[in-house]
C-alpha cells in the first residue's frame, strides 16, 4: 500500500497561510479526487507565526490603514490559478460586527475590531486575529481527501536526496516528518552578529555598557535603558518606531492635545541614520480619479528583454533607469491629468516624447523643465533618497529645529491631495517591485532599492510622525543628522555618535540601539534550517539571500539547478516582494508567487514520483 503523499510547509505565519490558501484554490483543477497530507512546522500558532503573534504590546501597530491590506486575490493578480476572493482586514472587521464572521481574539482586541475604522492604523494584535481567521478559512477550503496537520516546534533540517524524500527534522523529535515535497516561508531571520557588531558587543562588556544589536523590537529586552539617560540609536525607520513607542508611552507617558507628557521613565534617544530623516509619513488620503496605466516603461517586456541578456544584471546600469523611468510616468501622468493648471503641454504630446526620451538624458530633463514650470513639482529620486545631502548644522539645537520643520512639512505635503502625484509614485512603486520580483534580487547595490521602497512608500502613520513631533518637543528625542557614525570611546568607557549634518560635534551615551533588522546573512544566520540548506549546497548571494527561481520559487543549487523538491518563499529569498501584506487591487507579487509555488507543487505532486513508494 502506497503511503498518502506529503507536503510539509515550514512556517506557519501569513506567507504559510497564502500558500495554504493557493493550494485549495488551485487543487480542483490539478489535485482533484487525490489525497495529500500537509503538515504546517513553526513554534507559533498558525496565521501569525512570530512577527504577528497575539502576545505583544497593544501599543504596536500596522504601519498599514485597514482598508489597505488584504490576504486574498482579485483579478488585478497576475497568476495561472483561480481568483478565490476575501475581506480585506476592514471588511473582515465589519464582518465580525455584523456576525458573519468570527474572531479569536480576547476583549480588548475584540473591541478594537467593533470600533476599527476604514483609515485607522489596526493593532498587530489585531492583525494577528485577522490571520488566524484567514488561515481557518484557507484550511476550510481545502477538497477531501487533503488534510492539514499542525508541529509546533522548530524545524532544524532538511535531508533526503533530489529524486527521494525529503525528511524535515523539528528541534525535539528523534523522527522526521517524511515529504514529497518541502516550502520554506519562514519569514525574517535572526543573524549573529556581525565584526563590528561583535565589536561593539566586547567594548560594551568590557566598560558595563548597554548594547542592543539588530533584532525585532517587539522581541528586545529594553528594560536595560534607563530612565533619564541618553541613548544613541541607529536606524530611523520602523523599527525606530517600534522602540520610540515602547520607552514612551510603553512606560507611562501619555499625549494631551499633541503636547508628550512624560513618565519620568523615558530614557533620552538620540537618533540618527544614514538618510538622517524618518520614513516619509503614510499618504493620508484616497486615490480619485484616473490611476496611472502601469506599467508602462517597465513591464514584462523589459523584464525578459533583462532576462536575456548574457551576463549578471548591474541594478545600477541595468535595471534603475527603467525604475526611473517607469516611477516618472505614473508621477507626471498623474500631474497632467490631475493638476493641468500646473503644466504647460497636453498630456498625449508629454508622454509620446518621455517615452522615447533615455532616462536621465539633457533631453528628458528639458522635456520635463519646458512641461513642469515649477521645480517642486518635478519628480527628484536622488533629492527624494537624500534630503539632507550637504545640509550642515553649527549645532545639535539647530537641527532640532530644522529636523521638526521636516517632518512637518512631510506630514503636510502626503495628507494634501494637492501633491496626489506622490500617491501615484506609490503606485508605481508597487508596480516596479512586481516586476523585479520577476528578475530575483541581484544584490549588491540592488539591495539600496529595498530601503528606498521602505523609505517612500512603507513609512509609518501620520500620527506617529506627530507622536515624534511632541517627543521632540518634549526633549525625548534628539536627532543626530545624516551620515551618523558610532565609535566607541576607551578613554571614557562611553559610545559615540556623530554625524556629517553637524560635523564636528558629538554625542556620548552609555547604551547603544542598533534599529533595525538583522540583515540577510549565508554565514552568519541563525536559521539552522537554512544553514542546513547552504551547507546541502543551496544557492546564497553575497548579499546573504537564498536563491530561488523567480518563476516558481524552487531552490537553486550552486550550479544554477532548482531542486525538484524543495521551495522557499519570503524576504530571506531573491524573489521577495514589497510589504508584508499587499494592498487590495494591485497585483500584489506574493500572491503570484505563492500560486505559482503551489501549482508547481500539485503538478509535482500528481507524478509518477509520488505514487506507489515506500512509506520512508
Amino acid at each position: 500500500m502506497s503511503a498518502v503523499p506529503a507536503l510539509v510547509v515550514i512556517g506557519a505565519g501569513p506567507r504559510g497561510t497564502g500558500v495554504v490558501e493557493r493550494i485549495a484554490a488551485n487543487a480542483p483543477e490539478l489535485y482533484a479526487g487525490r489525497r495529500l497530507d500537509i503538515h504546517l512546522v513553526d513554534p507559533h500558532a498558525p496565521g501569525g507565526g512570530r512577527i504577528w503573534r497575539q502576545d505583544q504590546s497593544p501599543l504596536l501597530r500596522m504601519n498599514s490603514m485597514a482598508e489597505d491590506v488584504t490576504m486574498f486575490t482579485d483579478d488585478t493578480v497576475e497568476q495561472d490559478g483561480p481568483v478565490r476572493p476575501g475581506p480585506d482586514l476592514h471588511t473582515w472587521a465589519q464582518d465580525v460586527r455584523a456576525g458573519r464572521a468570527t474572531a479569536d481574539a480576547d476583549p480588548a482586541v475584540l473591541a478594537e475590531i467593533h470600533g476599527l475604522g476604514p483609515a485607522e492604523f489596526p493593532s498587530r494584535r489585531l492583525q494577528s486575529a485577522y490571520l488566524r481567521w484567514v488561515h481557518e478559512q484557507a484550511v476550510a477550503a481545502l477538497p477531501p481527501g487533503i488534510t492539514v496537520h499542525e508541529h509546533r516546534g522548530h524545524a532544524t533540517r532538511v535531508s533526503g536526496s533530489r529524486t527521494g524524500r525529503q525528511q524535515v527534522w523539528i528541534q525535539g523529535r528523534t523522527t522526521p516528518l517524511l515529504a514529497d515535497l518541502v516550502v520554506l516561508t519562514i519569514g525574517h531571520l535572526d543573524a549573529e552578529p556581525d565584526a563590528e557588531q561583535k565589536q561593539l558587543a566586547d567594548f560594551a562588556d568590557r566598560h558595563g555598557l548597554v548594547h542592543l544589536p539588530p533584532d525585532f523590537t517587539a522581541d528586545s529586552d529594553l528594560s536595560a535603558l534607563p530612565a533619564g539617560e541618553p541613548v544613541i540609536v541607529r536606524g530611523f525607520g520602523l523599527a525606530f518606531v517600534d522602540l520610540m513607542v515602547l520607552l514612551t508611552e510603553g512606560r507611562g507617558g501619555r499625549y494631551e492635545n499633541g503636547t508628550y507628557v512624560p513618565s519620568g521613565r523615558e530614557p533620552v534617544l538620540h537618533v540618527g541614520s544614514r538618510r538622517g530623516v524618518p520614513y516619509h509619513s503614510k499618504i493620508g488620503y484616497p486615490w480619485q480619479g484616473e490611476r496611472p496605466p502601469l506599467p508602462a516603461h517597465f513591464g514584462s517586456g523589459e523584464v525578459a528583454a533583462l532576462l536575456e541578456r548574457p551576463g549578471p544584471l548591474d541594478f545600477r546600469r541595468d535595471l534603475w533607469p527603467l525604475v526611473a523611468k517607469e516611477l516618472g510616468f505614473a508621477h507626471y501622468h498623474r500631474l497632467f491629468t490631475a493638476h493641468q493648471e500646473r503644466t504647460t503641454t497636453a498630456w498625449t504630446d508629454f508622454a509620446e516624447k518621455y517615452a522615447v526620451a533615455e532616462p536621465g538624458s539633457p533631453e528628458l530633463e528639458t522635456l520635463i523643465a519646458e512641461a513642469v514650470p515649477d521645480p517642486a513639482d518635478r519628480l527628484d529620486l536622488e533629492a527624494l533618497d537624500r534630503p539632507l545631502d550637504g545640509v550642515r548644522h553649527a549645532s545639535y539645537d539647530t537641527l532640532q529645529t530644522a529636523l521638526r520643520d521636516h517632518i512637518t512639512a512631510d506630514l503636510a505635503r502626503r495628507h494634501d491631495p494637492r501633491h496626489s502625484s506622490d500617491l501615484a509614485v506609490f503606485l508605481g512603486l508597487l508596480s516596479v517591485y512586481g516586476q523585479l520580483t520577476r528578475v530575483g534580487d541581484i544584490g549588491g547595490p540592488g539591495a539600496w532599492w529595498h530601503g528606498f521602497f521602505s523609505y517612500l512608500a512603507s513609512g509609518p502613520p501620520g500620527p506617529r510622525l506627530r507622536s515624534l513631533l511632541a517627543l521632540s518637543e518634549a526633549g525625548v528625542v534628539r536627532f543626530l543628522g545624516a551620515g551618523m557614525t558610532v565609535a566607541t570611546d576607551e578613554d571614557q568607557g562611553l559610545f559615540r555618535a556623530g554625524s556629517a549634518t553637524v560635523p564636528g560635534q558629538y554625542v556620548t551615551a552609555r547604551a547603544l540601539v542598533e534599529a533595525r533588522l538583522p540583515d540577510p546573512s549565508t554565514d552568519r544566520t541563525r536559521s539552522t534550517l537554512l544553514r542546513a540548506l547552504y551547507e546541502d549546497g543551496a544557492a546564497g548571494t553575497d548579499g546573504g539571500l537564498l536563491r530561488v527561481d523567480p518563476a516558481d520559487g524552487r531552490v537553486l543549487d550552486r550550479d544554477g539547478s532548482p531542486h525538484p523538491r524543495r521551495f522557499a518563499l519570503g524576504p530571506y529569498t531573491t524573489a521577495r516582494s514589497a510589504g508584508a501584506f499587499t494592498r487590495p487591487r494591485t497585483g500584489g507579487p506574493a500572491f503570484r508567487q505563492n500560486d505559482a509555488t503551489a501549482r508547481a507543487a500539485l503538478t509535482f505532486l500528481t507524478g509518477a514520483s509520488c505514487r506507489d513508494r515506500p512509506t520512508a
